[in-house]
C-alpha cells in the first residue's frame, strides 16, 4: 500500500513515483518488496551502495560497534571510530597513491562537501567566482546549485544563483578535447573578456546526473594544467564517481592529475550511512576552528562501516580489476545494443554506463518497463534522455548477465516494437536475496 505516502509525504518525492512499490528487505544487488517480489538493483542508492545492500562484512562491523555501546554522535570530537577511519584512509588510500591531503568532515551529504569546498576556495584565494561546466550537477543547496548546469534544478532555488560561470565540458564544443581548455585560456588571458579570474574550477570526471558524459584524460590534464599555471584551485567532485565507481578508488587517477580539493560522499560510508569528506592540500587548510561545521559531521557508525569497507575492499587491486572487467562487459553489451537502432548511443566508464536516446521520451519508457520486469535503472541527462546503469561493484557475473538481458529485451521491445524477452529473463533469476 502506498496510500500513506501519497497522503502524508511531500510532492517532492521522486524515485518512488518511478518505482511504485513498497520495498522491505535488501541484500547484495537485490531489493525485495513487501509482496516478496525481487528487483535487481542497477541503481545502488544513486551510487551510495557501491558494495551492495547489507554487505555482511560491513554489517558485522556495524553491529559489533553498536552492541558495544560505541559512540554514535560526536560532532567533531575525537573518537576511536574516527581515529581508525583516518588511519585506514591514510594507509590504504592516500599513501599508496602518493596523495598528501588533510581530511575535513563536513555535514554528511555530497552537497555539504561541495559547499565546504567552494567556501574554502573563496577564503584562501580571496576571489569569488567559481567556474563550473555545462551539464554539471553538484547538489541542491544554493551554493551547489549555483555551479549546477541543469535548468530545472536551478529554477527551484527561488533566488539568483550568482558567482558561478559555466564553461564547456569535454565534447560540448565538438570532438576536439583542446577546444574547451583553449576557450578558457583565451578568456582568462583576454583583459576584455569580461570574466574575472575564478577562485576555483569544479568538475566531475564523469557527469552522472548530466547524462553519463565522460571527460577524456587529455581534457582533464589540460584543465589541471590550466588551473595550476594560473593559480586557480581545481576541485574534483567525486561524490558519485569516487570509491571505485570508475575502477580506481578516485575517478581522476586515470588522468594522472592531483586536484587541490576532492569531495566525497555516497559510498565513502560503505553501508549507505550518511557521511562526507573533503580532502584538501595542506597549504589550503586555512580554516579557523569551527569556521565550517555541521551537527552531524561526526556520524561514528558511518566511520565504522567506512573503515571496514576500506580494509575489506581496498587492500589490493582486486576490486579495481573486477570493476574494469565487468565494465567492459557492460560497454560491449550496450554498444552492440545501441548499434541496432538509429539515434541510440552508449557511453560510460567502469561500472557507470548510459544508453542515450535521441528521442527523449524513450529512456523513461525503458526505465518503467524494466521496473515491471524486475530491474531498477534510472534516467539522467538534461531531458532525462539517458538510461543510467549503476550496479553495485560487487555484482556477480550472473547478475550482470541477467540485468543486461532484461535491459536488452526492454530496449528491443520499445525500439523495435517486438518482444525479445529470452527464456532466462522471462523465468527470472533466482540467485538474489
Amino acid at each position: 500500500m502506498t496510500t500513506v505516502f501519497e497522503a502524508l509525504e511531500s510532492n517532492v518525492r521522486s524515485y518512488c513515483r518511478a518505482w511504485p512499490t513498497v520495498f522491505d528487505t535488501a541484500r547484495g544487488a537485490w531489493l525485495r518488496d513487501e509482496n516478496g517480489r525481487e528487483y535487481l538493483d542497477f541503481f545502488a542508492g544513486a551510487g551510495a551502495l557501491n558494495y551492495g545492500h547489507n554487505n555482511p562484512v560491513l554489517k558485522s562491523a556495524l553491529l559489533e560497534y553498536l552492541s558495544g555501546d560505541g559512540v554514535t554522535h560526536a560532532l567533531d570530537m575525537s573518537t576511536t571510530a574516527k581515529r581508525d577511519l583516518l588511519i585506514a584512509l591514510r594507509d590504504l588510500v592516500l599513501a599508496p597513491r602518493g596523495l598528501d591531503y588533510k581530511v575535513q568532515f563536513p555535514g554528511p551529504t555530497g552537497a555539504n562537501a561541495v559547499e565546504a569546498a567552494l567556501k574554502l576556495a573563496r577564503k584562501v584565494t580571496g576571489r569569488t567566482a567559481i567556474w563550473n561546466f555545462t551539464n554539471s550537477f553538484h547538489g541542491v543547496s544554493l551554493g551547489a546549485l549555483a555551479v549546477t548546469g541543469n535548468a530545472a534544478k536551478r529554477a527551484a532555488a527561488g533566488v539568483p544563483l550568482a558567482h558561478a560561470v559555466p564553461m564547456p565540458y569535454d565534447g560540448y564544443l565538438g570532438a576536439d578535447p583542446e577546444a574547451g581548455p583553449a576557450w578558457m585560456r583565451r578568456v582568462l588571458d583576454d583583459a576584455a573578456s569580461g570574466l574575472d579570474k575564478p577562485a576555483a574550477v569544479i568538475v566531475e570526471t564523469v557527469q552522472g546526473e548530466g547524462g553519463v558524459n565522460v571527460a577524456s584524460t587529455r581534457w582533464l590534464r589540460a584543465l589541471a594544467e590550466l588551473c595550476s599555471a594560473r593559480g586557480i584551485l581545481l576541485i574534483v567532485d567525486d561524490v558519485q564517481m569516487g570509491c571505485g565507481r570508475t575502477g580506481p578508488f578516485f575517478s581522476f587517477e586515470a588522468a594522472g592529475i592531483t586536484p587541490d580539493i576532492v569531495t566525497l560522499s555516497k559510498s565513502i560510508g560503505g553501508y549507505g550511512l550518511p557521511m562526507a569528506l573533503v580532502l584538501l592540500r595542506p597549504e589550503w587548510d586555512q580554516w579557523a576552528p569551527g569556521e565550517h561545521n555541521g551537527t552531524f559531521r561526526g556520524n561514528n557508525p558511518a566511520f565504522v562501516t567506512a573503515r571496514a569497507a576500506l580494509e575489506h575492499f581496498w587492500t589490493g587491486a582486486g576490486l579495481t580489476a573486477s570493476t574494469q572487467r565487468l565494465g567492459e562487459r557492460v560497454h560491449t553489451a550496450l554498444t552492440e545494443l545501441a548499434g541496432r537502432y538509429p539515434g541510440v548511443s552508449a557511453r560510460g566508464r567502469g561500472l557507470v554506463h548510459g544508453l542515450a536516446f535521441a528521442d527523449v521520451s524513450v529512456a523513461g519508457k525503458v526505465s518503467r518497463l524494466a521496473f515491471e520486469r524486475g530491474l531498477l535503472v534510472e534516467t539522467s541527462g538534461s531531458d532525462e534522455e539517458v538510461v543510467k546503469l549503476l550496479p553495485p561493484l560487487t555484482v556477480t557475473d550472473d547478475e550482470l548477465t541477467h540485468g543486461l538481458t532484461v535491459l536488452t529485451a526492454v530496449v528491443d521491445e520499445i525500439c523495435a516494437g517486438r518482444s525479445a524477452v529470452t527464456e532466462t529473463a522471462a523465468a527470472g533469476f533466482t540467485g538474489g536475496s
